[in-house]
C-alpha cells in the first residue's frame, strides 16, 4: 500500500546551483592532459599555422570525452556545457565541424596526428607496465602470450539513415559505410582506422596493408619485437600474407593466423586424413572441448605449399542453422570444417610451452572472435553513425571516436587497472558506475572541489583513480 508513497511532499525545483551532472569527465579529461594527449593534439594542429580561438587539441579531445560520455552528434558536445566551472564554455558545434574538417583534407595532418598519437601511447605504455598489474598480457587457453602484441584487423558495416557524401549500398544490402579498423587485443585500443565507401570491398589488399602498417607504427618500438597478427577470411589474399610474412625482420618476428575459404582443392585434402590425425580441441579457458577437433593440412594440401603457409583444419557438429550451407563432403561426414592459414612454425613460440600444439594454435586464432566486442564498443562511442553529409568531416569524427577508445582504455589501465569489476568494463557499465555520476562543486579557500556522494557503491574507484591519474608523471 505505500509502494507509491515515495514521492509524498516531493516537488522539482530548477535553481539548483554549483551541480555537476557526468563528473566523470573530469577522469577521462585529466588522464588526456596527464599522458601529454592534449598537448600533443594541439602542437600538431599548431602547424598548420593561423591563430585560431580556441586550441584544436582541446576541441578534440572535449569531443572525445563528449563521445566516452555518450554523445553521438557534434552538436552534443554541449553534453559539457553544463561543467562550465570545471572546464570552461564548451566549443560550438560549428568551432567543432572547423577543426574535425581538416582532418581529412590534409594527409599531411593525419600523419602528425598518428605520430602524435604513437609517442604518447609510447608513454602510456610504459606507465601501464610499471602499474601493479602489469602490462595485460594476453591469456589464451590457459597459457600467458608473455612478449606478444597482439592486432585484430576487421571491417564493420555503418548505416547511413540518410544521404552522405561516399556512403553507398553495402553487401549486405544495406546503405552507408565499410570502414576497417585494427585493434590491440591486449589493450582494447583502437591503432587504427580508414573510412570507406559502403561499396569498399572486404578483401581489399591495399586497404588491409594500409590499416596494418598504421596499427604496427602505433605499437611502441620496444613492445614490437614480437607480433601476432589475426584476420578473418578477408585476410586471405596472396598478396596479404605475403606482404605479413614480409614483417618479419632480424629484430621483429610477425606471426599470424587468417581465415581460409574451402575450395574443392581443399575439401579433397580434408578427405585424405586419417581419423587418427585428428586431435581434440581445447576452449579459451584451456578445458577440452568436447565436440571440436583440429587436424594438420599442409602435407596433403598443395594450396599450402603454394601460398608458403601451414594450413589447419577444425571440424565441427553442424547446428540447425548451418543445415542449407553444407557442401557435399559435411554431409557426407557429419562435420562442418574449418581452415586457417598460419606462418607459425612447428616449434610454435619461444618460451611458451605447449605452443607448437594445433589446439593451441586454433584455440588463439579462435579468440579473435573478441574483436567483434571492440567493433561494438566502438559504435557505442560515436561509430555507430557517422553525423556529418561531408566526407572530410567524417573522417575527422572517426578519428575523435578513436581517441575516446583511447581515453576509455586508458584511463581503465592506469586508475582501474585493479578493479575486478571495472578494469575490463564496456563504456555502457563505466557511464552507469562513474562516468554519469552527478556531484556538486563547491570553492573554499581559493579552492575548487568536486564532492560526490558518500554512499555511490563505486564512490572509492573513482576517488582512487583521480588520484593515480594526478600522480602520474609528465611524458618527456
Amino acid at each position: 500500500m505505500n509502494a507509491t508513497a515515495w514521492d509524498r511532499r516531493l516537488s522539482v525545483r530548477g535553481d539548483g546551483k554549483g551541480l555537476i551532472g557526468h563528473a566523470g569527465a573530469v577522469l577521462l579529461r585529466k588522464c588526456a592532459d596527464q599522458t601529454g594527449l592534449t598537448g600533443a593534439l594541439g602542437g600538431m594542429f599548431a602547424r598548420l599555422g593561423g591563430s585560431p580561438v580556441w586550441d584544436r587539441g582541446v576541441v578534440l579531445v572535449q569531443l572525445a570525452v563528449a563521445i566516452a560520455l555518450g554523445a553521438t552528434s557534434m552538436r552534443q558536445i554541449a553534453l559539457l556545457a553544463h561543467q562550465e566551472q570545471l572546464f570552461g564554455k564548451p566549443p560550438s558545434d560549428s568551432t567543432v565541424r572547423r577543426t574535425l574538417e581538416p582532418v581529412g583534407t590534409s594527409d599531411q595532418l593525419q600523419a602528425w596526428i598518428a605520430r602524435a598519437r604513437a609517442r604518447v601511447r609510447r608513454h602510456v605504455w610504459q606507465l601501464v607496465a610499471a602499474t601493479e598489474t602489469g602490462f595485460p598480457w594476453l591469456q589464451v587457453a590457459g597459457k600467458v602470450l608473455t612478449g606478444w602484441i597482439v592486432i585484430d584487423l576487421d571491417a564493420t558495416l555503418i548505416t547511413a539513415h540518410s544521404s552522405k557524401q561516399g556512403a553507398s549500398a553495402t553487401f549486405k544490402k544495406g546503405y552507408g559505410f565499410h570502414p576497417l579498423a585494427a585493434w590491440c587485443a591486449n589493450t582494447h585500443e583502437s591503432l587504427a582506422m580508414l573510412l570507406r565507401t559502403g561499396s569498399a570491398g572486404s578483401n581489399t589488399v591495399i586497404d588491409h596493408v594500409r590499416v596494418l602498417t598504421e596499427a604496427i607504427r602505433q605499437i611502441p618500438g620496444s613492445f614490437r619485437a614480437k607480433i601476432w597478427i589475426r584476420i578473418d577470411g578477408a585476410g586471405a589474399t596472396h598478396e596479404l600474407v605475403e606482404h605479413m610474412k614480409g614483417l618479419n625482420t632480424t629484430r621483429r618476428t610477425v606471426r599470424f593466423t587468417v581465415g581460409w575459404k574451402i575450395t574443392d582443392t581443399d575439401e579433397a585434402a580434408i578427405a585424405k586424413l586419417p581419423e587418427t590425425a585428428w586431435q581434440t580441441a581445447i576452449r579459451q579457458d584451456g578445458e577440452v572441448h568436447a565436440h571440436a577437433q583440429v587436424a594438420e593440412l599442409t602435407g596433403l594440401d598443395e594450396r599450402a605449399a603454394l601460398w608458403g603457409v601451414r594450413l589447419l583444419v577444425r571440424r565441427v557438429r553442424p547446428s540447425a542453422r548451418d543445415t542449407a550451407q553444407l557442401t557435399e563432403l559435411e554431409k557426407k561426414t557429419g562435420w562442418k570444417y574449418a581452415i586457417i592459414a598460419t606462418n607459425l612454425g612447428p616449434r610454435g613460440l619461444r618460451g611458451i610451452a605447449g605452443s607448437h600444439q594445433l589446439a593451441f594454435i586454433d584455440a588463439v586464432h579462435r579468440d579473435h572472435a573478441e574483436v567483434e566486442d571492440r567493433v561494438r564498443t566502438n559504435k557505442a562511442m560515436g561509430l555507430r553513425n557517422l553525423p556529418s553529409k561531408t566526407w572530410n568531416v567524417n573522417v575527422g569524427w572517426v578519428l575523435t571516436c578513436n581517441l575516446a577508445a583511447d581515453l576509455d582504455a586508458w584511463t581503465r589501465l592506469l586508475g582501474l587497472h585493479d578493479d575486478a569489476e571495472l578494469a575490463r568494463a564496456e563504456p555502457q557499465t563505466l557511464r552507469f558506475c562513474l562516468w554519469h555520476l552527478p556531484a556538486r562543486l563547491v570553492s573554499h579557500a581559493r579552492r575548487r572541489i568536486l564532492k560526490i556522494s558518500a554512499t555511490w557503491p563505486w564512490r572509492n574507484a573513482f576517488l582512487i583513480c583521480w588520484q593515480r591519474l594526478c600522480a602520474l608523471p609528465a611524458p618527456i
